[in-house]
Order: C-alpha cells, then sequence, then structure tokens
C-alpha cells in the first residue's frame, strides 16, 4: 500500500490529536463552568474529574513502556490509534449520559486512550515524516489540541448563549468525534504499520545514532514533568478563575478560546523552525515564557491580564511536547515510543498533582480566589525552575 505524502500525515495528526487531546482530554475544561451551573458537580468534583482522566493518561503511558517488554511482536501503531479515537469517541458521548456516579471511570478510560493515541500517533506520524526528510513539520500535528480547544471553546460559549445543559454540549462534542474519527481513518491504516518499526530501526541502524547516557535521560524525563504541572492549573480551571476576577465581563468565554488559537500558532511556528539545534534550549524558552503567562494573569486580573496570560501560556505548549519528543529520538533512538511514555508518564505526574493542589488551597483559604492564585504561584515558580535546569543541561551534556 502507498504511503500517504508528508502533509496528508500531518494533518491527519493535527486531526487525529484534535479528538484525542483537544475533545477527549480538554472538552471538559470549557463546558465545566456549564457543569457547575447545571448543579451536577462542584470544585471537589470537578477536580476528582481532572485527576481520575490525568492518572488514566499515566496508566496509558505505562502500557506503551511495558507492552514491549510483555509482547514480543512490534507494535502496530496506526491500528492503536484507530481503536484509540474509536474509544475516545464513545467515551465522549457517555459524558452525556445522567449517570454522575460512573462520570469518573468514563475520564479515567478517556486518559488511557488519549496517552494511547498522543504517543502512537505522533511517534508514528513523526517516523514517516523523518523517513521522507521532513521531520520539521511533524510540529504542524501539535496544533491540533489547538484547534480541538479554540472549537471547544467557542462551541461552549455558544450553548451557554443557547441556554444549552452541560450534558448537550457532551454530546456535540462526541458528533464531532465521531465526524473527525471517520477523516482520519484512512490515513492509519493497520496495513503500513506492519513494517514501519522495522524500517525506522534499520534507518536508525545506518545512521549511526546511539542512546545516551542514564543519568542525561532520567533528568531530561524528569523535569518535563515540570511542564505537566505548571500548566494543568490553569487548563483545567481557567473559566472558573476567569468568572471568579471578572465577574461581569463579556469577555468571559473567550479566554479558553484564545488559549487554544496561541497553541496553533505556536505549533506552526515551531514547524518552521529546522531539526537542528538544541531542544533543551528551546524547551527552556518554552517553559520561562510559560511562567511567565501564569504571572501575568496574577499580577493583573484583568482582560488584558488574562488575555496576555493566555497567549503566553498556549504558545509554547504544544510545541514542548514537539521539542520534547525531538529530544527523546536524539538520546533513545531506537523503541522511540516506549521512551516517549516514560515522559509522558513524568508529565501525566506532573498534571495529576495539580487540580488536587488547587481545591486543596481553594478549602484551606476559604477563598476560590486566594486558593487559586497560590497555586497558580507555585506553578509559576516550577515552570522558571524547570527553564533554569534545561539552560543548564544544554551546558553540561553536549550533542
Amino acid at each position: 500500500m502507498q504511503e500517504p505524502s508528508s502533509a496528508r500525515t500531518a494533518i491527519a495528526g493535527l486531526l487525529t490529536l484534535a479528538v484525542a487531546m483537544g475533545i477527549g482530554r480538554f472538552a471538559f475544561t470549557p463546558l465545566l463552568p456549564m457543569m457547575m451551573a447545571d448543579g451536577v458537580v462542584d470544585i471537589g468534583g470537578a477536580s476528582w474529574l481532572a485527576t481520575a482522566n490525568y492518572l488514566g493518561h499515566l496508566l496509558g503511558a505505562a502500557i506503551c513502556i511495558f507492552y514491549p517488554l510483555f509482547v514480543p511482536r512490534p507494535v502496530n501503531a496506526p491500528a492503536v490509534v484507530r481503536r484509540g479515537l474509536v474509544v475516545t469517541t464513545a467515551l465522549t458521548l457517555a459524558m452525556a449520559l445522567p449517570w454522575p456516579a460512573l462520570w469518573p471511570l468514563w475520564r479515567f478510560a478517556a486518559g488511557v486512550a488519549s496517552a494511547l493515541v498522543l504517543i502512537h500517533a505522533t511517534s508514528w506520524c513523526l517516523g514517516q515524516l523523518a523517513q521522507q526528510g521532513a521531520g520539521h513539520v511533524g510540529a504542524v500535528m501539535y496544533a491540533g489540541p489547538g484547534a480541538g480547544m479554540v472549537v471547544g471553546g467557542l462551541a461552549a460559549s455558544a450553548m451557554v448563549a443557547a441556554g444549552w445543559r452541560s450534558n448537550a454540549g457532551w454530546l456535540g462534542f462526541g458528533v464531532v468525534a465521531v465526524v473527525l474519527t471517520a477523516l482520519v481513518w484512512p490515513s492509519f491504516d493497520p496495513a503500513l504499520g506492519k513494517d514501519t518499526g522495522a524500517r525506522a530501526q534499520k534507518a536508525t541502524q545506518a545512521s549511526g545514532e546511539r542512546a545516551h547516557g542514564t543519568a542525561e535521560f532520567a533528568l531530561f524525563a524528569a523535569n518535563y514533568g515540570i511542564s505537566g504541572f505548571g500548566y494543568i492549573i490553569t487548563a483545567t480551571f481557567l473559566p472558573v478563575i476567569a468568572r471568579e476576577a471578572l465577574p461581569a465581563s463579556p469577555w468571559l468565554d473567550m479566554f479558553w478560546p484564545i488559549f487554544g488559537a496561541a497553541v496553533v500558532v505556536g505549533a506552526l511556528a515551531a514547524s518552521r523552525i529546522r531539526t537542528q539545534g538544541d531542544a533543551r534550549t528551546r524547551l527552556a524558552v518554552c517553559f520561562a515564557i510559560q511562567s511567565v503567562g501564569v504571572a501575568v494573569g496574577l499580577l493583573s486580573p484583568t482582560v488584558a491580564g488574562f488575555a496576555i496570560g493566555c497567549v503566553l501560556l498556549g504558545l509554547p505548549f504544544t510545541a514542548i511536547t514537539f521539542f520534547a519528543t525531538q529530544e527523546v529520538r536524539r538520546l533513545r533512538p531506537h523503541n522511540v515510543a516506549a521512551y516517549v511514555g516514560v515522559i509522558t508518564i513524568s508529565f501525566g505526574v506532573g498534571q495529576t498533582l495539580g487540580p488536587p493542589l488547587a481545591a486543596a488551597l481553594v478549602a484551606r483559604s476559604g477563598s476560590a480566589s486566594q486558593g487559586f492564585a497560590l497555586s497558580l504561584w507555585v506553578a509559576a515558580g516550577v515552570l522558571a525552575f524547570g527553564a533554569v535546569v534545561y539552560a543548564a543541561m544544554a551546558r553540561v551534556f553536549t550533542r
């Protein structure tokens, strides 16, 4: 079967991540105010639903790491992507059912599916693009989550204006997931994945690439987890935080789409950067930008402050994942998907800690605004620390 062109591969990856991440992971954020208005969830319940999703993401990443150890045959990445998209779509639709006791289970399973799709879709698509000499184009597909955020945020705003309930919102996102899954289905034909791993390994061996030291990779992976913690409080509670600070503002429902649009712009900008250069330096810059973005909303809790903060937080959001995946391919050129799973677990641990911290600080302070402010200051400081670590790694560990 003929392999898809680089443009088709990148676009298929974009739409795939729009389903797995933009809908499967982040539809919850713009729908959360609707769920709270419906009285079906409060801050504590929202934190638990978010944490369940992140724990599922952790399990999905762990499966990617340990599956090759127990199953000798290579993973057929396109087949995994197809199954993951079907599961993500079904679970999004399931959230429309009036069974709140099962919602944590749905969100947990959606987290598992999103990790499997993210890791296998990105590893496979980047591998295909690298073989075609178009590795930098891979950043285009990381615009997918941002596109999902933009559509989700604008759709949620329209739903609120139309008086929709949150269950109708979940149903609407599920229908969109069905359509996008149908569009990318031909691009992930399992026949394409049967010999991709073997050919990629031969290409790696021919290029003479070798694995780098364990300490270097461990520090890189651990520091990557900081990005998960640094963004997640904003990404989970942004509409709620904005309503606390600006209760009467007509811009409340626009901050999440602004964040998503910035993600798209950042991903497209990253696609213009050639693969040469030090990914760790780029990651340090991205972490620093996000740290400033989190702090801006705290220092200036105004419409302009939140908008600028969303832009600065969003621009590097998926570019960080792209640069990190590039670095993994350099540090661990063999069995890339498993090591992408390692950094995904690190990221997942970081983001799993964020919502409970925010909920605990809100409960302890007795004020949502004070609790969120404290947790966001912690996030900004942690991101700044991560930037320093990656900058130091670029100097200590030579390429």
